[in-house]
């Protein structure tokens, strides 16, 4: 590869994305990728010290708005510091979300608008965006199981039903919208087989 690969990893909470993404990298270093991992809301320091307030169940009362513009915060931070350096170095850069959850949680989930949230980040991202997006894709009760058995539901874990309708439904509308550079991948099937779609369809990418 002459140049980094930004690879963002979506779909909604409980679709095995986590468990895809050490998959690939260590998949993909065995085959002597130049591969880093990273994950929102995290990364940097600063983004994980935002990760905590926006995941913490005590802060109930915060307001849409505000949760919004922490996640765009964070990203920034984290694109500037970590996903960029990367990707001029030439490496593949595997990140657990991006800014397409963001529109589905604050956009949809939220009731927020994707136009709102585009913009605010826009600010922040300089309408920076991933080369390729995997969408992670179970039913929602699925998923709802998965995190019910996993159990310490965050604060949007523990949202209503709805709430995750809507986050879902976002997910969907997004996952279409930009064919040429979107894989769905089926999560319904076990790790391993969720892993080996993944692992082909960043093969397939770079060959193009």
């Amino acid at each position: 590869m002459q140049k980094g690969l930004f690879v963002a990893l979506e779909g909604n909470d409980g679709a095995g994305k986590t468990t895809a993404a050490q998959a690939l990298l260590k998949r993909l270093k065995k085959e002597g990728f130049d591969v880093v991992l990273s994950r929102e809301p995290g990364g940097p320091a600063i983004s994980e010290q935002i990760r905590s307030i926006l995941l913490d169940p005590a802060n109930k009362a915060m307001n849409p708005k505000t949760e919004a513009l922490l996640y765009a915060a964070s990203r920034t931070q984290h694109f500037y510091e970590v996903i960029q350096p990367a990707l001029n170095e030439g490496k593949i850069v595997l990140c657990d979300r991006f800014l397409d959850s963001s529109i589905a949680y604050q956009g949809y989930g939220r009731n927020l608008g994707q136009k709102a949230i585009e913009e605010i980040n826009d600010f922040g991202l300089n309408h920076q965006r991933p080369d390729l997006t995997l969408f992670f894709k179970v039913p929602l009760s699925v998923s709802q199981k998965r995190m019910e058995k996993r159990g310490n539901l965050d604060r949007l874990d523990a949202e209503s039903l709805g709430f995750h309708q809507r986050v879902r439904e976002g997910f969907d509308v997004l996952s279409t919208a930009h064919p040429e550079k979107t894989i769905i991948i089926d999560a319904q099937k076990s790790p391993e087989e969720v892993a080996d779609q993944a692992y082909q369809a960043i093969l397939d990418f770079i060959s193009k």
